[in-house]
């Protein structure tokens, strides 16, 4: 599948029974939130969970014990792990203006 430019707009487009746009409406307008705020926020907030939980990696007996001994004792915090706690996930990143804002009214 072809990569578009990361802050390109793109349109997705989805089929859905009525009950579920109702549905969805009206926790959207709950929130004060536009369908589409509403479904593309809680679709990358999911697809998000599915790829944090998907890492999968295989130890033998010896060093799964090892692993489990650094998990229980952990190294104590230094200023580079503080940095990296703070950084924002690239996911957080904030989301450009859409091309009718930038412009200028003259």
């Amino acid at each position: 599948m072809a990569q578009a430019n990361a802050l390109e707009p793109v349109t997705i487009s989805i089929r859905a029974k009525a009950g579920q746009r109702d549905l969805i409406d009206q926790a959207a307008e709950r929130l004060g939130r536009s369908r589409s705020d509403f479904m593309l926020e809680a679709a990358c907030r999911q697809a998000e969970d599915v790829l944090l939980d998907q890492t999968w990696f295989a130890l033998d007996a010896e060093r799964f014990a090892a692993f489990q001994a650094l998990l229980d004792a952990p190294p104590p915090p230094t200023d580079r792990l503080r940095r990296t706690l703070r950084a924002a996930a690239p996911w957080d990143s904030p989301a450009p203006a859409p091309a009718s804002a930038k412009r200028r009214r003259p």
